[in-house]
């Protein structure tokens, strides 16, 4: 019975993970579909807008303590991250590459959090989780790289910077998870560049909105409240739940996820062998998490 109950929250971290991974899977595409006709900067600070002043109706609704000085920091550097850092760099990448094409990069993330998450969590993987994650990472990669016959240096370099803004990001709001809540930590960090993001986005305020066609607002849509905020509650709980570490490998799937989205969306082909390659993530996945503690 012990050990049922030791091992339902990880069980719940992993499921919530889950739900987030599936989540983030749409911001590429979707990301991709907005920058066709709106720029990349106004549809960063527009997107963490909108979910800013969500996060804040949250937060006054729920009547949530704020944060102490201690958390400063640490919600500056989630800001910097996945508020700022990861949508713009991705938008600004997506004028150059596809979005299948940049889903290579995601392969890189699980290794970023990983990595973020012994730096800045205390986590301590065992060797064969290193492995298992660098062996997943790089199948992935593969792959991804197999859909592409274009390839764009400034793209591949913006995807790069993506990553690693964003792996530092989702290891620093686990962290944060654990003393503030999922929802309250990303809420927070929402709130506190809110003021910022307003002044961008009135900055970049277009002239004009009537060459947004409809994929264009529902895009917006999405990676506002979606992309922005419910995917970072029930990821951030998983993270705090089941371990960065661990939990983080299940960004292994969001390329296929990605992938399937893309060529859904806006037709972009996938290769066929992709379900075989599925698999062998998945056994990624489970045999890291066997070593991840």
């Amino acid at each position: 019975m012990e050990t049922e109950k030791r091992n339902t929250p990880i069980t719940t971290g992993w499921f919530n993970g889950l739900l987030g991974v599936m989540i983030f899977s749409g911001s590429l595409p979707a990301t991709r579909v907005a920058v066709l006709e709106m720029d990349p900067f106004f549809l960063t600070f527009l997107r963490a807008s909108i979910a800013g002043l969500l996060a804040v109706t949250l937060l006054q609704s729920f009547r949530q303590p704020r944060p102490n000085a201690g958390h400063i920091i640490p919600l500056l550097t989630v800001s910097f991250g996945v508020i700022i850092g990861f949508p713009l760099l991705t938008a600004l990448a997506l004028r150059y590459i596809t979005a299948a094409h940049s889903i290579v990069f995601i392969g890189l993330l699980p290794l970023a959090t990983a990595i973020f998450g012994v730096l800045r969590g205390g986590e301590r993987p065992r060797a064969a989780f290193w492995i298992f994650s660098l062996f997943g990472s790089l199948l992935v990669a593969g792959f991804a790289l197999s859909q592409s016959a274009s390839l764009s240096f400034t793209g591949d370099m913006l995807m790069l910077a993506a990553v690693a803004v964003c792996g530092l990001g989702y290891a620093e709001g686990a962290t944060l998870t654990r003393e503030l809540g999922s929802w309250q930590a990303i809420s927070w960090s929402l709130t506190l560049s809110l003021p910022f993001m307003l002044v961008a986005t009135f900055i970049y305020w277009p002239t004009t909105f009537a060459a947004y066609t409809l994929p264009t607002w529902l895009a917006l849509g999405y990676v506002s409240l979606f992309s922005m905020l419910i995917g970072f509650i029930l990821w951030y709980k998983g993270l705090a739940a089941g371990g960065i570490a661990a939990v983080g490998q299940l960004q292994l799937l969001q390329p296929f996820f990605g992938l399937a989205l893309s060529a859904g969306l806006i037709h972009e082909t996938v290769n066929p062998q992709m379900f075989w390659v599925t698999l062998g993530v998945i056994l990624c996945v489970v045999c890291s998490r066997r070593f991840a503690r």
